[in-house]
C-alpha cells in the first residue's frame, strides 16, 4: 500500500521489525492485524512484542535517559521542531493512515496530525519556559528556589480513537522535559504508531541519538500489566476507559510511581432559553457525530429548556438528515464506522436498553447494510436519570433532554460520574459566569457557546471524578512530566536555623 511505504512502511507483514536497525526482528510474540473500519478487510499484520522485547525497550529507554536529560532543554526543543516538520511533510499520508485504520473522515485524520504539529510547536516553546522560582527565606543571607528535573523512562498508552495526537501531547512534552518515552498504543491502531516511530527515527539518528522515542505494541495483557507495574518508569500516562483506568491507578500507586490519566467523558450540552441555535446546532452535531461519536469529548447529552426543545429538535433533524455517511477518504462524507463490530454491538445493545426504559428515537437507531461497520447517527429523547444515560457510550447517540430552570438543568449536568467537558449555549452573561463559577459544571473543561468537543493546544486537557484527573497538552502540564526540588543556599558565615530555633554544640 503506497500510504505505508511513503511513511517508511515497507514490508507490512514484519511489523515492528520493519525499516531500521533499532526495530526487533522477532516473531515469536504472536501477531495482530490491522483491519480497516469502513471495510472490514485487513491492512496489514503486525508481530507483537515478546517479553524479551520489552525488557531490550525498557532497557534502551534508561540507557537514553542519562544521555538525554544532560542534553539543554532548548536544544531538545530543536530536534522536536524536526520532527514537527517530518509531520509537516508527511501529514497527508499519516491522515490517510489515521483514516484507514481509524474510520475517521479524512479531514480528521489531517487534523489529527496538525494537533501533532501544534503539540510540538508548543513544547519548542515550553522547551525555554521550565520555568522554577525564587522563594523569599526568614534567615539573612539565605536563597531559596525551586526548579524541575526530569522523572525518567516515562510510559504512554493511548487509545485507538486518537492513535497520534494523544501520544504527541505526553511524549513531546516530556521530550523537551528531558525524559525518554515508552510508548503502547492500541492493538487496534498499530500501523499508525509505526509510521510515528519511523519519522521520529528518521530525525533521532539524525542527530545522534537512540531510545528516546521507544514502541511498545503488544495484544498480550500480561506485558501490557508488566509495564504499569514496572518501576523503571516513574510515570505512566494512559488515555481509556475508567474501568481500566482505575486497575492502572491502583497498580501505579502499589509501586509509590505517578499516574497520568484521561479516562471517560459524558459531556452535556445545556441550551437555554436565550440561546443562538445557529451556534447550539452545529456546535451539537458536530459533537455528537464526529469521528461517529468515539471522542472522549463527544457530546453524549444535551439538557434544553422546555421552551426552546421544538426549535432545537427541528434543527437537529434537518442536520442529520443532510449527514453523508460512507467511505471516510471519499471527499464531503461526515460520518465514518465505528472501530469494530464490537462497538457496532454495543451501539445495539444501548439502544435497546434505553428504548426498554422508556427512550423515544427520533432519529436513526439503524445499522447500515453495507461492509464495514457503519450506523446511524441517533437522537432520542431520554430521561436525566436512567442508568444507561450517565453510562459513556462510544458511538453516535444523542440523548435529548428538557428541563425548567437553570438551576435544574446544572444539578442533571453534573449528576453523572463522569467530568470531562461540558458547554452552555446561552446570550445571558449571568448564566454564563454561573456556568463557569464554583457552582456550575463541575468538569475540567467549561465552554460558553462553544461545542465539547474539539479542545485546542495551549490550554489543559483532562477532567476531574470518573474522568481521572489528569491534565495534558497545555498550561503548566509540562510539570506532570519532571520532578520539583526546593533548593537552599547559604550564602553568609553563620548557620541560623529556621523557625529561629537555637542549637548549640
Amino acid at each position: 500500500m503506497a500510504v505505508l511505504q511513503e511513511l517508511g512502511i515497507q514490508s507490512v507483514n514484519s511489523g515492528a521489525s520493519t525499516g531500521s536497525k533499532w526495530w526487533s526482528k522477532t516473531q515469536n510474540g504472536g501477531h495482530l492485524e490491522s483491519i480497516n473500519p469502513a471495510n472490514g478487510e485487513k491492512i496489514a499484520a503486525v508481530h507483537s512484542t515478546n517479553a524479551q522485547d520489552y525488557e531490550h525497550v525498557i532497557s534502551s529507554a534508561t540507557a537514553a535517559f542519562e544521555q538525554w536529560r544532560r542534553v539543554p532543554a532548548p536544544k531538545r526543543g530543536e530536534i522536536i521542531r524536526e520532527i514537527a516538520d517530518l509531520l509537516r511533510k508527511n501529514k497527508d499520508y499519516l491522515g490517510t493512515l489515521v483514516s484507514l485504520e481509524t474510520g475517521k473522515i479524512k479531514a480528521e485524520g489531517d487534523g489529527e496530525v496538525q494537533e501533532m504539529i501544534d503539540m510540538a510547536d508548543f513544547a519548542v516553546g515550553q522547551s525555554r519556559m521550565l520555568y522554577g522560582k525564587t522563594i523569599p527565606s526568614e534567615r539573612p543571607k539565605h536563597r531559596m528556589m525551586e526548579q524541575w528535573h526530569p522523572l525518567g523512562p516515562v510510559g504512554i498508552i493511548t487509545a485507538f480513537n486518537f492513535p497520534v495526537a494523544v501520544w504527541a501531547w505526553n511524549a513531546f512534552l516530556a521530550a523537551v522535559c528531558g525524559n525518554t518515552v515508552v510508548w503502547k498504543p492500541s492493538s487496534k491502531t498499530p500501523l499508525c504508531a509505526i509510521a510515528v516511530q519511523h519519522i521520529c527515527n528518521q530525525v533521532m539518528e539524525s542527530k545522534g541519538f537512540q531510545g528516546v522515542f521507544n514502541l511498545f505494541i503488544t495484544h498480550n495483557a500480561a506485558l501490557s500489566e508488566q509495564l504499569v507495574r514496572d518501576r523503571r518508569l516513574p510515570l505512566i500516562s494512559f488515555t481509556g476507559s475508567s474501568g481500566v483506568g482505575r486497575k492502572i491507578a491502583v497498580w501505579v500507586a502499589e509501586r509509590l510511581g505517578k499516574s497520568l490519566l484521561e479516562l471517560s467523558g459524558n459531556n452535556a450540552v445545556i441550551v437555554d432559553e436565550s440561546a443562538d441555535l445557529k451556534k447550539a446546532i452545529p456546535s451539537i452535531v458536530f459533537g455528537a457525530v464526529g469521528t461517529a461519536g468515539q471522542r472522549c469529548t463527544s457530546t453524549r447529552r444535551v439538557l434544553v429548556h422546555h421552551s426552546r426543545y421544538h426549535d432545537l429538535l427541528r434543527g437537529l433533524l434537518s442536520a442529520y438528515s443532510q449527514i453523508k455517511m460512507g467511505d471516510p477518504l471519499e471527499a464531503n462524507t461526515l460520518l465514518g464506522p465505528l472501530i469494530d463490530a464490537a462497538a457496532r454491538d454495543h451501539f445495539v445493545s444501548t439502544l435497546r436498553e434505553v428504548v426498554a426504559a422508556g427512550g423515544e428515537i427520533l432519529y436513526g437507531g439503524n445499522l447500515i447494510d453495507r461492509p464495514g461497520f457503519y450506523v446511524e447517527p441517533t437522537i432520542i429523547k431520554a430521561h436525566h436519570d436512567w442508568a444507561v444515560v450517565h453510562r459513556e457510550t462510544f458511538a453516535p447517540i444523542l440523548y435529548l433532554i428538557t428541563y425548567q430552570d437553570f438551576d435544574e438543568a446544572i444539578a442533571w449536568h453534573n449528576e453523572v460520574s463522569q467530568g470531562l467537558s461540558s458547554a452552555l449555549f446561552t446570550e445571558s452573561v449571568m448564566r454564563a459566569e454561573q456556568f463557569l463559577s464554583a457552582v456550575g459544571s463541575d468538569c475540567g473543561i467549561a465552554n460558553i457557546n462553544v461545542g465539547t468537543s474539539g479542545a485546542e493546544i495551549g490550554g489543559a486537557f483532562g477532567g476531574e471524578k470518573d474522568t481521572g484527573g489528569g491534565r495534558e497538552a497545555g498550561s503548566d502540564s509540562w510539570k506532570a512530566y519532571m520532578r520539583r526540588q526546593t533548593n537552599t543556599i547559604n550564602g553568609g558565615v553563620e548557620l541560623p536555623l529556621a523557625q529561629g530555633i537555637k542549637f548549640t554544640v
